[in-house]
């Protein structure tokens, strides 16, 4: 099975991840999207993150009505601060019979030459990239790679940053989130 691993903090989810999500599944080779909860990512803050587990429910919640995305807490037990080419290697022991792929925003693809191992994980993955608007940057020279797949996906400007901040504020952003997931993280006060 051909599998698309989507990776981020999900703190917290947002119909902006499903959306993308729901597109790779439907309009590319992918079979399955794993959305891919990340503990922490080297180039983040820890202490900005609620829990793991929260995280993770809230992916869960997110997840349920979708049968071809799956939520994915497989680093969770994995060494920190995680690195997709060891995550990568970890998965392909743990599922031989899958072949696994990533998916990014064209931001990621600018800074991918700076991920460990980059080079080994383009040669054995391939990537399926969406657009953001957001970008002014002249195009990367990894999109003429022949592993590199650009997706015309909607374009979707919501951020968990967005939303932290928004909650904050006392605004409402339940549209912004999976009917589930708001459920679970209102009833928890996350955020607040």
């Amino acid at each position: 099975m051909k599998i698309g691993l989507f990776f981020g903090s999900y703190n917290p989810i947002h119909v902006g991840h499903l959306i993308i999500a729901n597109h790779m599944v439907e309009y590319s080779d992918l079979e399955e999207v794993w959305l891919v909860v990340t503990p922490h990512n080297p180039f983040k803050k820890k202490s900005s993150l609620l829990e793991d587990h929260h995280r993770f429910q809230l992916v869960l919640r997110a997840t349920e009505d979708y049968a071809k995305i799956k939520p994915s807490n497989i680093e969770f037990g994995l060494p920190q601060p995680n690195y997709t080419i060891n995550t990568l290697i970890h998965l392909e022991e743990k599922y031989p019979q899958h072949h696994f792929n990533l998916i990014m925003g064209l931001d990621n693809l600018y800074s991918f030459p700076k991920w460990k191992n980059y080079e080994k994980i383009l040669e054995d993955h391939e990537l399926y990239v969406y657009p953001r608007i957001s970008m002014n940057m002249s195009s990367p020279d990894l999109l003429s790679h022949k592993n590199v797949h650009v997706i015309e996906a909607p374009i979707v400007e919501i951020s968990s940053t967005f939303i932290r901040k928004a909650i904050k504020e006392k605004k409402n952003i339940r549209a912004l989130m999976p009917h589930n997931a708001w459920i679970y993280l209102d009833e928890m006060n996350f955020y607040k």
